[in-house]
């Protein structure tokens, strides 16, 4: 029985690492859609970014009672999966607890520890419960279809998730001493609370319970693995690579476009003199479609955690615009990931859909006025404005869409160097008038 046992434990586990390792393939075949752009500068930096913003949380803190409950469920996720090493090494040996004989008492305070973990995550789970659809915080009841129905999904998953860790040792220590294959470990204090639910159960049927406790979960943190890749708590894993790689910069800093600068450049004379290339032909100008954009703002849709914060602090969505820096995210990350089915499937990435127009309004993206404050308002950096700013380049620069005020600026400061109407020579008579 207990071959059987570790052959499926084997076959679970093969089946969950394909399937978990053919979808990271796929987000990073999207991700690497996107153009080019160098972020391998300032390693130690971009590691303290790193360090303080995803995995110190720093962010989060300006929202403290969020950030509080936030932490309980980011540290119970980090330190319980250290008990998922001791379920594989069981699953595959056939062994139950392997480490209890190693650590002594010590295995006993911890998993005291994992089960305080536990408590702190469920009730945590059920303070967001509560915080996403009875409190009425705006930036959760905008959500609607899937994106909400995710956000619920998987707190009550982890709700059970915890629930299986208690049934598990409540089981186990009924269990011990009439099962020689349960080893001692001494009472724990939470589980020992759902006892008395079990007490007069045989132990055939508390060894049911226990197994299949001990299943719910391994299979459950497999599945939720495999579940988080098509989720927004893609973010949990993502944080890490987009801190990493974030804009260094300034927030008000643009990035000019390299093409245009070359020939400004070569038009003024102060470009690469012994250059002797022809410049390389410029296929689009700014961003029509998802893959236009840059990896990082693709890798940037796949780590959006769709908490709002962006949203919430933009001044557009404020005055009641069209606009949510959210909804960029997402419908970026919603478009790579159709271009990429369709690659997939042996289709064309030119399927008649574009970023802009189909997913994302020209009104949403006039509507910015380039605050940043989204930027400064994301817990893991990511960056709509720079997404914004390239589809406003394609549609001044390709499609001559701009508004119509924006294009008299532009006419004036390509002949006045101004963006007002007036001679270059008068540029500075309002001097002359301070001094008199």
């Amino acid at each position: 029985m207990a071959y059987i046992s570790q052959i499926a434990f084997l076959l679970v586990l093969a089946v969950a690492g394909y399937l978990l390792s053919k979808r990271i393939g796929r987000i990073k075949k999207n991700i690497q859609l996107g153009k080019d752009i160098d972020r391998s500068d300032q390693k130690g930096e971009r590691t303290k970014n790193m360090l303080l913003v995803a995995f110190g949380q720093k962010k989060m803190f300006k929202k403290v009672i969020p950030a509080f409950f936030h932490f309980l469920i980011y540290a119970g996720f980090l330190i319980i999966n250290l008990e998922v090493l001791e379920f594989i090494i069981d699953g595959i040996a056939g062994t139950h607890r392997i480490f209890a004989p190693v650590l002594g008492d010590f295995y006993t305070v911890a998993i005291n520890i994992f089960e305080f973990l536990a408590v702190a995550v469920l009730l945590a789970c059920v303070v967001f419960l509560i915080r996403r659809n009875i409190l009425g915080i705006k930036r959760f009841t905008t959500l609607a279809g899937w994106p909400k129905l995710d956000g619920n999904l998987i707190l009550v998953i982890e709700i059970i998730l915890m629930f299986a860790i208690l049934t598990m040792n409540a089981t186990d220590m009924l269990l011990q001493g009439n099962d020689p294959h349960y080893t001692q470990t001494g009472d724990f204090f939470f589980s020992s609370f759902l006892t008395p639910l079990f007490e007069g159960m045989s132990v055939s049927a508390l060894h049911f319970v226990e197994r299949f406790a001990w299943w719910f979960h391994i299979i459950g943190i497999l599945g939720f693995a495999l579940y988080v890749t098509y989720s927004k708590h893609l973010h949990i894993f993502m944080a890490f690579p987009n801190t990493y790689f974030a804009r260094l910069v300034p927030k008000g800093q643009m990035k000019n476009m390299d093409e245009v600068t070359t020939e400004v450049k070569a038009m003024l004379g102060v470009g690469d003199a012994g250059s002797s290339e022809p410049p390389a032909e410029i296929a689009r100008f700014g961003a029509k479609d998802a893959n236009d954009l840059f990896w990082t703002d693709l890798m940037g849709a796949y780590a959006c955690t769709e908490c709002g914060r962006c949203t919430e602090q933009c001044p557009a969505n404020i005055t009641g615009k069209k606009l949510s820096p959210r909804k960029i995210m997402m419908d970026t990350r919603d478009r790579i990931e159709e271009i990429g089915l369709n690659l997939q499937a042996g289709k064309p990435s030119e399927d008649g859909k574009s970023l802009l127009g189909d997913y994302i309004t020209a009104e949403e993206v006039n509507a910015c006025t380039s605050c940043n404050a989204c930027v400064e308002a994301c817990p893991i950096n990511i960056n709509p404005l720079d997404i914004i700013l390239q589809m406003r380049r394609y549609m001044a620069m390709e499609e001559s869409s701009s508004p119509q005020s924006w294009n008299s600026m532009f006419q004036n400061v390509e002949t006045n160097f101004a963006p007002w109407k007036f001679p270059p020579t008068d540029r500075f008579n309002w001097a002359d008038k301070v001094n008199n």
